[in-house]
């Protein structure tokens, strides 16, 4: 533990220095300024644009690599550098204390290329073993990554906003080369929502189309139904209607005829 302890107190003054400002935001950028061994990691993070989203975060650790460490980046394309810097991102506060009091020495730590959208196979965390002897390790979590970073010193820390750790050597995940340059956008998966207005259509025309087959088979009778109903309707009324008068005539012929008979019966008497 000492070696660590020593190795952080050599830094306290810039340490204090930093966390005495009152303003609560933070410049990546300045903080590595000063440093001259850390030019081309300052550089790199300025051109990726990376500086303005570490510079967005109120909770973050810089892993940074020194310019004897950092050529391998310096093939890199623009997106494949700039997913590689966004690994050396952790979106928490750690120093030497409080990596040294993570539970059984290990744990997955999420970084700036997790929250892009763009990590697969879990590039996009780090993993970090504290091994015997106090080396506190960083490597890639993504499958086959090897295990070989060890963190050197504190270069710069405000607690609990910023930590700059110098790591020994850059930490490229396996297979960062071809991650996708941008995020998938959401619109493919909202493409399913106009095929369901589409494919309303199609099952509205396929109703119209059952209705008249179910008179043809089964309900035959059902529209035979409402066939007989209909003209048992239409007749019977005027059935009704006809039958109607048929029994007002006779009822007039028999009172004609009962007055007749009376008359005739009248004249009788009186001859």
């Amino acid at each position: 533990m000492a070696p660590k302890a020593h190795n952080f107190l050599v830094f306290l003054p810039y340490l204090l220095l930093i966390s005495s400002s009152a303003v609560a935001a933070f410049d990546i950028v300045e903080i590595l300024q000063p440093f001259d061994e850390f030019s081309a990691f300052t550089k790199y993070l300025t051109q990726t644009k990376v500086a303005d989203e570490i510079n967005r975060r109120q909770t973050i650790t810089v892993l940074a690599v020194d310019n004897s460490a950092i050529s391998a980046l310096s093939s890199l394309s623009a997106d494949t550098l700039k997913n590689v810097l966004s690994v050396h991102v952790i979106l928490d506060y750690y120093d030497p204390y409080k990596l040294d009091k993570v539970p059984k020495k290990t744990a997955l730590l999420t970084t700036l290329f997790q929250s892009s959208g763009l990590a697969t196979n879990n590039m996009g965390f780090l993993n970090f073993t504290e091994l015997p002897g106090e080396q506190m390790m960083f490597g890639s979590a993504a499958p086959g990554a090897p295990l070989n970073s060890n963190l050197q010193k504190v270069v710069a820390a405000r607690p609990y906003n910023i930590s700059v750790l110098q790591v020994s050597t850059a930490i490229m995940p396996p297979g960062i080369g071809s991650a996708p340059a941008h995020a998938p956008a959401a619109a493919p998966g909202k493409k399913t929502g106009p095929s369901a207005p589409v494919a309303a259509p199609k099952s509205s025309p396929a109703a119209p189309e059952s209705s008249p087959a179910s008179p043809i088979e089964g309900p035959a009778g059902s529209a035979a139904a409402p066939a007989t109903h209909s003209k048992d309707a239409d007749a019977a009324s005027p059935a009704e209607s006809a039958e109607a008068p048929v029994g007002s005539d006779s009822a007039r012929a028999v009172v004609s005829a009962t007055i007749g008979i009376a008359m005739g019966a009248v004249a009788w008497a009186t001859l």
